[in-house]
């Protein structure tokens, strides 16, 4: 018994450690974004007692705590804190107040008071309380830190936690680790491993540095790496799926590319082409060999599915295609499909589980969506003013914002929808209840028979707006009449559609619009862009050019997908990483008009 307890207690004390580390970045606030952090050197954890991180202890108030992460569970924030006015405050342990302060932050954040739920977390540094508490604190804080956008600092918390997580939770922080790292530039990372003192976080930082340099033999260098990092928790199993990519693959022997090189798709095909082939060269430069390619014109077949079949016949064993949705539908319904696809669009319907995989890779908006949600929610917005174009897209674009929104916890208070330019204004006035101010003005005026003065007042309950024009015409009419309509003072964000890909002076009535864009439009890859438009093709289709490119990327690696929610790829058009269906699903950067200029915040 006495041997138990001391090992609890060099456990709480070594995550006091942690905590003191954490403390010096993770108070005051929302952090820096990408901010380099060094921290004090940790003492090598204990191993934790069978579930001591996560079972919480014993109290008489288990109820009142279940009750109000039930609510908490919904997002109700508002019962959960009626919930914990039950508890008593003269009879708690040291465990149940510091489960209360754990449980009051998450109220805090819930509601939008992010500096109010990172200081309750740290007032926890100075508790001596349970492992599980402890680790639920600091889950809780790196769920936030995430959400803020500070990746440097929730992939170094991330790394603190694996080390003292329950086993079957250690899978997913090592991803979380690596994924954060993935959200870094290189200059953080390069600026971080400068500083940071731990040796196994500066280890990580090192991997992160290593799989970013394309300029020679990756297995070489991670063999290096290995040798130099021995006990690595990185060590055994690379992640993002990097160790197969060293397995010898049949796959990439004989590439098809199924594309629209003639008829009216055929800009389009030619743009995915040109991104194709040029990293198919920038790649082949390294020295390491790549697949030999063939293109097939789909529209020179009856189908996606017979310019597939004349692929098979002549020894492909790999496709990469087709582009339209139609294509694809015929293609991803046959049940016979001998050699794996890596199709360039997504569709909604469920394919049959037959045959080789067929992944999908495309430029869909949905992903777009997801991205401004994460980013406008941490930030700290709840309650949203959602505009949309009438139609097939502007509807499929609200549900996916509902449906994304309301699970991180937001609210959608009003939703305007508009048909045309002699719309756009009144859409604004109805989502902002300018409309029903200025009836309400209208009654007073009645009562009292005679002109009143009066400035239209603007519903409160707003704290951002989703502007998810169809292209930048709709988005330049529409940014100005927020500001014009007295909402001026809040965050507005779009999705990549309302820019270009080239500078535009009109594009200074966007100043000030926060979009979620693709990494290649904000520097990812300057030197295989630029190769493109030297060849002489045009910058028209640049985001095709992009998907062009991350097609190369994939399919060279496709192996890699074997990981599943492991495997990731950093990618031109966002952050890849595919789900149990097999999409690919992509995770956008954050941008502002400044001016007329598109650049990173």
């Amino acid at each position: 018994m006495r041997e138990s307890n001391s090992r609890s207690n060099n456990l709480t004390r070594a995550m006091l450690i942690m905590w003191t580390s954490l403390f010096l970045w993770g108070c005051a606030g929302a952090p820096e974004k990408d901010t380099p952090v060094a921290t004090a050197p940790l003492e090598q954890l204990p191993e934790p007692e069978p579930d001591t991180a996560s079972t919480l202890p014993k109290s008489q108030h288990t109820d009142i705590f279940n009750q109000a992460e039930a609510s908490l569970a919904t997002h109700d924030w508002q019962q959960a804190d009626v919930t914990l006015q039950a508890l008593p405050q003269s009879a708690m342990t040291t465990n149940d107040k510091a489960y209360l302060t754990y449980l009051e932050a998450r109220i805090a954040y819930t509601h939008g008071d992010q500096a109010q739920a990172i200081a309750l977390l740290d007032n926890l540094l100075f508790m001596d309380i349970h492992p599980a508490l402890q680790y639920r604190a600091l889950s809780f804080k790196h769920y936030i830190l995430e959400m803020q956008g500070d990746s440097l600092a929730s992939a170094q918390l991330a790394d603190q936690i694996m080390r003292f997580a329950p086993q079957d939770t250690v899978a997913a922080w090592q991803r979380n680790v690596w994924l954060n790292l993935a959200r870094a530039d290189k200059d953080t990372l390069l600026n971080a491993r400068a500083v940071v003192v731990d040796p196994r976080f500066k280890g990580w930082l090192e991997l992160a540095l290593v799989s970013r340099d394309n300029t020679y033999d990756p297995s070489a260098a991670l063999t290096q790496w290995r040798n130099s990092h021995p006990g690595h928790p990185a060590g055994n199993t690379l992640p993002g799926g990097m160790g197969y990519s060293f397995q010898p693959s049949s796959q990439r022997d004989k590439v098809a590319l199924l594309l629209p090189i003639s008829g009216p798709l055929a800009p389009a095909g030619k743009a995915v082409l040109n991104g194709f082939m040029a990293g198919y060269y920038a790649h082949g430069a390294t020295g390491r060999g790549s697949a030999d390619l063939e293109v097939f014109d789909t529209a020179a077949y009856a189908s996606a599915s017979a310019a597939y079949d004349a692929a098979v016949s002549q020894g492909t064993t790999m496709i990469v295609g087709p582009l339209s949705k139609e294509s694809l539908v015929d293609l991803g319904t046959r049940l016979e499909r001998p050699v794996p696809v890596l199709a360039l669009n997504r569709i909604d319907q469920v394919l049959p589980a037959a045959g080789s995989a067929l992944v999908q890779l495309s430029l869909s908006p949905e992903d777009e969506v997801v991205s401004a949600a994460n980013i406008a929610y941490g930030k700290g917005a709840r309650n949203a003013l959602l505009i949309t174009p009438a139609g097939d897209w502007g509807d499929k674009m609200s549900i996916a914002l509902r449906e994304h929104w309301t699970a991180l916890g937001g609210n959608i208070s009003s939703h305007a929808t508009y048909n045309g330019y002699d719309d756009y204004s009144n859409s604004v006035k109805t989502a902002l209840s300018l409309d029903a101010s200025e009836q309400r003005a209208a009654g007073i005026r009645s009562i009292f028979g005679s002109d009143t003065e009066f400035t239209p007042r603007r519903r409160q309950d707003a704290d951002v707006v989703f502007l998810f024009s169809q292209n930048d015409s709709e988005a330049r009419s529409i940014k100005p009449l927020l500001a014009f309509h007295y909402a001026g003072d809040l965050p507005v964000f779009a999705l990549s559609n309302v820019y270009s890909g080239t500078p535009d002076e009109r594009n200074r009535d966007l100043n000030g619009l926060y979009l979620v864009e693709m990494p290649w439009l904000l520097g990812s890859n300057p030197g295989l862009r630029a190769a493109i438009t030297d060849g002489g093709v045009g910058d028209h289709y640049t985001r095709l050019h992009a998907l062009g490119a991350d097609a190369f990327l994939v399919q060279n690696d496709f192996q890699r997908l074997q990981a599943g929610a492991d495997a990731l790829f950093r990618g031109d058009t966002g952050l890849l990483r595919m789900g149990p269906d097999l999409i690919i699903r992509r995770e956008m950067s954050l941008a502002i008009f400044d001016g007329s200029e598109l650049q990173r915040p």
